[in-house]
């Protein structure tokens, strides 16, 4: 058997939906198929969450533009005034959800709207592909990935998920089943996720237990890239990764795999391939185990929206070991992430995504050791195999703020 998964762009409209069935109509396998939300859902769904938390009746409103953008799409792909029944269910479990009064936790309660986006996605390409004539079995892939409850950014159960894959995709019926990406269910049965763009992570996950012969990402794009298109010209198609060289990647912000990705498909031996559901007949790109040197061009990955934090004792004493386990275990039990750590005599530099840090808490809880400077709307160039000429191109007339570099990767936080 194989899993395919494909991300929102690939089902952001009607048009797109027929083409993913036609892409899956050349397939006869088993196949275990992977949805995300339907083009910018998770977005407008990140609003709504917000506006239920907060108890505004803005929340009728985004709840409006979500079901007038998944009614749209029923209506091309069924006939004018036509919605499937188990669309519409979701449709009334939601709102029952914001007719509800919020728990205290934020989290929580992101779960449990946020996938929604997933769920209304799959439930249309279930129900297209049975009418148009390519039986699938939808599931609810919460009764079969397990989690803990550490919400938003959950943690997988891999024995039990192992088991209820087993159970829930047999083929025995069927050979194609259709599911979400990004979600999961704790032991009690709540919604978890899995982190943002968390659905490459599920691909992987069914590929590991079912013991996949591969699993393939379908994206907008030919393959794996040298660099962002929509950032850089020019770019170069890699035909083959190694798992480790996608790790390096990943691990720097390259968002085409998400980073989790690679350690279940490595573990197995599973290759991934990276394919364009705009010419589903050129072959992309495969991630696999390579025992031998393969020659890359310089990689290029672009982090945009990042601050840089500065944290000098006030004593003027060095950085020390105590500071630094201080520091990341402030930021592990507050569940902040960081791009970059870097130690000098003096100054802990710490590289956060500025789009997801509350500043005044995080300055008032280390204001009290250390005097504290930032910087934001920086961006993070890292380059893979990079050479002195590029790495001159790629910094002229920028201001570098903090800059490492090692055998293969240079790494630079400039402001241009």
């Amino acid at each position: 058997m194989n899993v395919f998964k494909f991300g929102g762009a690939s089902v952001k409209d009607a048009d797109a939906v027929r083409n993913l069935a036609k892409i899956l109509n050349a397939y006869n396998t088993n196949l275990v198929v992977v949805i995300s939300a339907m083009g910018k859902t998770t977005d407008l769904l990140e609003t709504l969450v917000k506006a239920y938390f907060d108890e505004k009746d803005q929340k009728w409103d985004i709840l409006g533009l979500f079901k007038s953008y998944h009614t749209e799409i029923c209506h091309q792909l069924f006939g004018e005034g036509v919605t499937p029944k188990p669309v519409l269910n979701h449709f009334e479990e939601l709102e029952e959800k914001l007719d509800k009064a919020p728990s205290l936790d934020y989290n929580f309660e992101y779960d449990q709207i946020i996938c929604f986006g997933e769920l209304v996605s799959t439930q249309i390409v279930s129900e297209y592909l049975n009418v148009a004539g390519k039986p699938s079995q939808w599931v609810d892939v919460r009764t079969c990935i397990r989690t803990d409850d550490l919400h938003r950014d959950a943690n997988i159960d891999w024995e039990l998920t192992g088991e209820l894959c087993k159970q829930v995709f047999t083929f025995n019926e069927n050979n194609l089943y259709i599911t979400q990406g990004f979600i999961g269910s704790t032991p009690a049965n709540l919604t978890t996720t899995l982190g943002r763009e968390g659905s490459d992570f599920t691909a992987a996950i069914i590929g590991n237990v079912l013991d996949a012969e591969s699993v393939s990402f379908w994206k907008d794009v030919p393959g794996v890239l040298s660099a962002d298109p929509k950032k850089m010209e020019n770019t170069t198609k890699i035909d083959a990764l190694s798992y480790r060289e996608a790790v390096e990647m990943t691990h720097s912000g390259a968002k085409i795999i998400h980073p989790k990705t690679m350690k279940p498909l490595h573990n197995k031996g599973i290759p991934l391939y990276v394919k364009s559901f705009l010419s589903p007949d050129d072959p992309g790109t495969v991630i696999q185990a390579i025992d031998h040197k393969i020659e890359l061009p310089p990689i290029f990955i672009i982090r945009e929206n990042l601050a840089l934090i500065t944290l000098s004792p006030k004593d003027f004493s060095f950085i020390s070991i105590e500071d630094i386990d201080r520091v990341v275990n402030f930021l592990i039990e507050n569940r902040v992430k960081v791009t970059l750590m870097q130690q000098s005599a003096i100054d802990l530099n710490l590289v956060l995504d500025a789009g997801e840090a509350d500043w005044n808490w995080l300055l008032e809880e280390l204001e009290p050791f250390y005097s504290i400077r930032y910087n934001t709307g920086l961006t993070l160039i890292t380059i893979r195999h990079y050479t002195e000429e590029v790495l001159d191109w790629m910094v002229k007339e920028k201001d570098i703020y903090l800059e490492q570099h090692s055998r293969l990767t240079a790494r630079m936080l400039v402001k241009s």
